[in-house]
Parts: structure tokens; C-alpha cells; sequence
């Protein structure tokens, strides 16, 4: 049973993650991907994940996102520890808790605008008033439309009107901007910048754009499958005046 989720406000440790380990094979081809993270972030924070190919970080979000399974540590998120959660836990904690944006956009192809969204609508048991999602998103006059018939920005845009009409308290992004050219990357960053401060839900990208640290809360530098800095920022910059 969840607990405590409504009662945590801005300022107190939404994410804890304790000595996480994780590797690929066995014997001589065994790799080691994450070797002993420990950070925490707070209810409401942006936070970026930067690092090169190969650091961890996207092996580390999947981790998170309940995807994949640490071979030791442990992730609390508001005081429930998810590492340990049996199959059928862990799919209500996807389903109820999460949004997840790919750098691929993963929409369903012969569905709509409006239909995609609905997808994640109808995972959720408190959604977003969808009519103020679209508004919010830019796709009001867009929302009869299939896939191939918006641009990668509109796509991403709908991606993550799937992810957020869930309400999820917790927002991952693998790469949002990864596919997309520079100003429209930058468009995107600013409507995830916004839904953080309109809906309050705590967001974690994964980049490897050295850029997009400048809006964060939080900035987390893995390399190796190591922390290298996990820094506070003190000096944010809005999305629209990153450049690089």
C-alpha cells in the first residue's frame, strides 16, 4: 500500500538512492554499469543526469522507472522503497506514480493527437483536465492529427502530453531533445520547465547536452558508473536563454 505521497511538499527528499549496483553479464564478459550510487533529490526539482555514452545514466533512469532491477542498493521515493517491490507492486507504481518521456517519441501510430494523450489518461486514477493539457501543450489545433502528420516537436510535445496527463509525481526523461534540432529542442525544454512549475511534479532528464544543466535544480555528473559531482544549482537559467 502507498503511502504519504499527497503529504510531501517542496524541500523534502522525494528520491533517495543508496549504494546502486548494476551489471551485465556473468564471469569474463560481466560489465559493471552502475557502481555504487548514492544521491537524493527533492520533491519538485528539476534534475539532469549528465554524462557520456556508456556513463550509466540511461541504465540508471530505467532503474528508477521500475524498467529494470539493480543487483543491490536501494530506491526509496517517498519513503517506500521501490527496489525491492514484487511484479505486480512494481506495475501499479509504473502505472500510477510515473510518466516517462523517450527521445523517440513512442507514439502509437494510427491513433491521433487527442488518442495518444488518452492512453496515459486512462492509466491514471486522478488524470489532468486534458482541454487545459492541450492549451498548455500547443496542440489544441493539432489534436485530430496522426503521427505522421506533426513535426518531431509536435510529437515530443504529445509524448509528453502522454506522460504528464497521468499526473505522475514523478516525470523521466530519456533524452527529450535527442531527435530534435536546436530550436525546437529548446521549445520542448521550456514546456518541461513549465509543467514542472504549473503541476509541481519532480522530473529527472538524462542528457548528455552540457547546456541543459543551466535549468536544472539539480545537476548529477556521472562518469564511468560513478557519481563524478552532484551539484545544487544556485544559479538556474529559464530554458529559453540556454544556448550551445
Amino acid at each position: 500500500m502507498w503511502l504519504g505521497w499527497a503529504n510531501y511538499g517542496r524541500g523534502i527528499m522525494f528520491l533517495s538512492i543508496k549504494d546502486l549496483k548494476k551489471s551485465f553479464g556473468e564471469d569474463e564478459y560481466k560489465t559493471e554499469v552502475l557502481k555504487g550510487i548514492d544521491f537524493e533529490i527533492e520533491k519538485g526539482e528539476i534534475c539532469v543526469l549528465l554524462g557520456p555514452s556508456g556513463s550509466g545514466k540511461s541504465t540508471l533512469l530505467n532503474i528508477i522507472g521500475g524498467i529494470d532491477q539493480p543487483d543491490s542498493g536501494t530506491i526509496m521515493i517517498q519513503g517506500k522503497t521501490i527496489s525491492t517491490l514484487k511484479e505486480k507492486d512494481l506495475t501499479n507504481y509504473r502505472r500510477n506514480h510515473l510518466g516517462y518521456v523517450f527521445q523517440m517519441y513512442n507514439l502509437i501510430s494510427h491513433l491521433n493527437v487527442e488518442q495518444n494523450i488518452d492512453v496515459g489518461k486512462y492509466l491514471s486514477k486522478n488524470p489532468l483536465d486534458k482541454e487545459e493539457l492541450l492549451q498548455t501543450l500547443g496542440l489544441k489545433e493539432h489534436r485530430y492529427k496522426q503521427p505522421n502528420q506533426l513535426s518531431g516537436g509536435q510529437q515530443q510535445r504529445t509524448s509528453i502530453g502522454r506522460a504528464i496527463i497521468k499526473n505522475p509525481d514523478l516525470l523521466l526523461c530519456d533524452e527529450p531533445t535527442g531527435a530534435l534540432d536546436y530550436h525546437t529542442s529548446k521549445d520542448i525544454l521550456q514546456l518541461i520547465e513549465d509543467v514542472n512549475k504549473k503541476y509541481g511534479n519532480t522530473i529527472i532528464i538524462v542528457t548528455h547536452n552540457d547546456a541543459i544543466k543551466d535549468m536544472a535544480d539539480r545537476v548529477i555528473y556521472l562518469h564511468d558508473g560513478r557519481i563524478r559531482e552532484n551539484i545544487k544549482n544556485t544559479h538556474k537559467i529559464p530554458a529559453k536563454d540556454l544556448n550551445w
